[in-house]
């Protein structure tokens, strides 16, 4: 098959959250992880099935693609490694060990895998890591010209990166280095508290408020070296993730008082107060990394990737407290969104191609619904096929009926159009709620997603009615921003009201209680009819109906699975859950109707703790 167009294929891997992109023309087609098709956590595997699903996207084959780029220099991370094995021996021989073997068989010679594996014999390119998140943050924001800043754990050698991108170019002025790192820091509290690297950060950050500062003293005068720029230098004598097979060592332990928290472990309130001080030092980091670098590009507007930027509630402080006027955030911030970039990155600066944004302030991101769809012929087909009970309903009735049955206190699954790319859902594949009923957190928490009970969850609200609940001056459609609840939807703290740790959970605190968090916030989505027609209309619906603009939505999973992807992953979900109602395309499907056999409530909780 010969083409017109000009197809580039972006690919991430061998690290955590391998995923695909194929771009037309500029043009973003396609975009997900590989596990949402294997079903295995943060897949690091070659993406070959999000592969696939994006050159069938787009109906092409291989032969068909201009350029495969790959997100980062693989030879340049093998040096790094290498020579820090080298700088810690021999303390560091049994990783070494573990980790050469597969360097040697696969994750060197990533071009001969692609070739061998994609049957390809065009051009392959390699940006640095850190090139692939600029590219990411800023070829898809709304920007002509923008700062940009990128934080992560490490790709070669870089651990934060600056610079500024201009219509088809990005330049980066300057970079930290491992070990030091941001990423790296904020991990190893993970580590600490008991939470999985490169998946639990989100979960230290939801900990947080529940705790005191304590520790940010003990955090600043032992661990890291700030400078005024946001520059920063670790004391590695209390981490040992650069040789060992852990991040923290026995003198971390010693300086906080104990040795890291067993994965479901009981957390103490110390673990709050760490997770709660480790916040803080981030945001500070973070803010004068910001400042400095408006004061080195005196750019208005601000670009944001790699996964330091999924800390949604520092975004937030930057967005309200400046210096910069816009800020636009990668929806897919960690490894997965390099994909992204790696792609766009081919396409404007490999062929050079102009660049033009739509100049109204919308982005090229798609609303990042850039999965698979089903059809309401290929759901039927599934449902018919495993003799599952159903009622067909147009949009219209949908809507009313789905706002009915949320008011009624019911869990809905909510499987629509287009999967969202990163770690976010954004009302395609989500699970719904009502916000205003004091026991739906803890319902969804325990009963639904099998996590813990501290997990607060987010609300999706009609960008226009936004500015009535949130301290918010702009869109926020990637759940990428924490806002506080505004002063007249809160419920004033009594005078006796002394709780601690997670007795605060007990206390409402707004209007919407199940979205509030304890200290009066929330990780905020708006959502306009133009990005997603059906579920911008089942919130008008909630509102007309109820009042309430929003609703609940966290990810349609479980504890210890990736999002859901096709009406397969959604029914089981739906069956080995307490969601009581699926709606998947036009079908309406009732728990109660299920066959009874089909039934396995909460054997789907039972995967390895996340």
């Amino acid at each position: 098959m010969s083409t017109k167009n000009t197809y580039i294929l972006g690919i991430s891997a061998f690290y955590h959250d391998s995923a695909a992109a194929l771009i037309r023309d500029g043009e973003i087609i396609s975009a997900a992880q590989e596990e949402r098709f294997t079903r295995i956590k943060h897949d690091p595997n070659f993406p070959r099935n999000a592969i696939d699903y994006c050159l069938r996207e787009a109906g092409i084959k291989t032969g068909d693609l201009a350029l495969v780029s790959f997100y980062e220099k693989p030879f340049v991370k093998f040096e790094r490694l290498l020579e820090t094995y080298f700088a810690y021996a021999p303390a560091g021989i049994r990783s070494f060990i573990s980790a050469m073997p597969v360097w040697i068989k696969q994750k060197l010679f990533i071009k001969e895998h692609i070739c061998k594996s994609l049957d390809y014999e065009g051009p392959i390119i390699f940006p640095e890591h850190h090139h692939s998140h600029a590219a990411s943050a800023f070829y898809p924001s709304p920007f002509q010209r923008a700062a940009i800043l990128t934080l992560d754990g490490v790709g070669e050698w870089a651990t934060t990166s600056f610079g500024k991108g201009s219509g088809n170019s990005i330049e980066l002025y300057s970079e930290i280095r491992f070990p030091h790192s941001l990423g790296l820091l904020y991990s190893a509290f993970t580590y600490y508290c008991g939470f999985k690297v490169n998946s639990g950060e989100y979960k230290l950050m939801g900990l947080a408020p529940y705790g005191e500062p304590k520790y940010v003293d003990t955090i600043m005068d032992n661990l890291i070296d700030l400078k005024n720029d946001g520059s920063i230098k670790l004391n590695m004598k209390y981490f040992n993730y650069c040789a060992g097979l852990t991040m923290t060592n026995k003198r971390f332990a010693r300086l906080f008082g104990g040795p890291p928290r067993k994965r479901e472990g009981k957390i103490e309130k110390r673990h709050m107060d760490i997770a709660r001080s480790i916040q803080a030092v981030t945001e500070t980091v973070i803010m004068k990394m910001a400042q400095h670098v408006y004061d080195e590009t005196k750019e208005e507007n601000l670009c944001l990737a790699g996964g330091v930027a999924l800390n949604c509630v520092a975004n937030g402080r930057i967005l309200r407290e400046g210096p910069f006027k816009r800020i636009w955030i990668q929806p897919s911030a960690s490894d997965a969104g390099g994909a992204l970039g790696a792609a766009l990155a081919g396409w404007y600066e490999y062929f050079d191609k102009p660049r033009t944004i739509p100049g109204n302030g919308a982005d090229l991101q798609k609303a990042s619904l850039l999965g698979p769809a089903f059809s309401d012929d290929e759901v039927e087909k599934y449902l018919k096929e495993n003799d599952i009970p159903y009622k067909r309903m147009d949009s219209g009735a949908l809507a009313k009926a789905a706002s009915k049955l949320l008011a009624e206190q019911n869990v809905i699954g909510w499987f629509q159009g287009r999967m969202e790319f990163g770690p976010r859902a954004l009302g395609s594949r989500s699970i719904l709620g009502d916000p205003r009923s004091r026991q739906m957190q803890s319902i969804i928490n325990l009963k639904v997603k099998f996590r813990e009970s501290f997990r607060p969850f987010a609300p999706t609200v009609l960008l226009e009615k936004a500015h009535e609940y949130f301290g918010l001056n702009c869109e926020s459609p990637y759940m990428l921003l924490v806002s506080p609840i505004e002063e007249t939807k809160r419920i004033s703290r009594s005078a006796n009201d002394t709780a601690e740790g997670f007795d605060k959970l007990k206390v409402p605190r707004s209007e919407v209680p199940a979205i509030t968090h304890v200290d009066y916030s929330a990780r905020v989505q708006t959502v306009k009819r133009e990005d997603n027609e059906l579920y911008y209309d089942l919130l008008s619906q909630f509102y007309k109906d109820h009042g309430c603009p929003m609703v609940i939505n966290t990810s349609f999973n479980v504890r210890g699975e990736p999002i859901v992807c096709t009406p397969d992953d959604a029914y089981r979900c739906f069956m080995m859950t307490n969601i009581d109602y699926l709606i998947m395309g036009s079908f309406l499907i009732d728990k109660k109707e299920q066959p009874k056999e089909k039934l396995r409530v909460g054997q789907i909780g039972k995967f390895e703790p996340d």
